[in-house]
């Protein structure tokens, strides 16, 4: 009689072991489409096509444009964050010198002083989707996003892009994760 037990034992593990091993991965692959991953953001040209480049964020996470003002001939910085519904906000402007188009409008953030900076910060001011005109070569614009930059004027010089963002499932972050990790490093302040 316990040899019987034993034979049967193994047995039905193996009629619902394929089943069950399917259920789990049905639930896992629901999870990862269920599941937040965070947000997408992207760089599209407006006259349409496949986007330029497209990160995976954080809630909450900042990325930064810099370039070269075409009129002082310096450095800027606009850093900006995404929401968990994927609104872009600017939070900072920092500059060596106030150049044309630029400088503090009231009521938003405040103008303060980092070494030879010029900055607003705290602005936190919703812009939504918006279009940036990538310039030529000497104006440079470069996406830093993690310490890692990605040049858009050697991408696209004269193009004109629309950022956005949206939220994105789990599945979706780990394949934006393995298409970023080869970025280069930053050079920014």
């Amino acid at each position: 009689m316990a040899d019987a037990t034993i034979k049967s034992g193994p047995h039905r593990l193996y009629k619902f072991g394929p089943a069950a091993l399917a259920a789990l991965t049905a639930l896992a692959l629901l999870a990862g489409f269920l599941l937040p991953g965070g947000l997408l953001l992207s760089l599209t040209p407006v006259t349409g096509g496949r986007p330029l480049v497209r990160i995976w964020m954080d809630p909450g996470e900042r990325f930064t444009i810099r370039y070269i003002h075409s009129v002082e001939h310096s450095p800027v910085w606009e850093t900006h964050s995404v929401d968990a519904r994927g609104i872009i906000h600017i939070e900072e402007e920092r500059y060596l010198k106030l150049g044309a188009g630029m400088g503090q409008m009231p009521g938003v953030g405040k103008l303060v002083r980092r070494g030879p900076y010029e900055v607003i910060e705290d602005m936190h001011r919703p812009t939504g989707d918006f279009v940036l005109r990538i310039g030529s070569a000497g104006v440079d614009h470069t996406l830093i996003w993690r310490d890692r930059t990605i040049n858009l004027t050697a991408l696209a010089p004269h193009t004109a892009v629309q950022l956005s963002a949206r939220p994105i499932n789990r599945l979706q972050r780990l394949r934006y994760e393995r298409l970023f990790s080869t970025l280069s490093k930053s050079d920014g302040p």
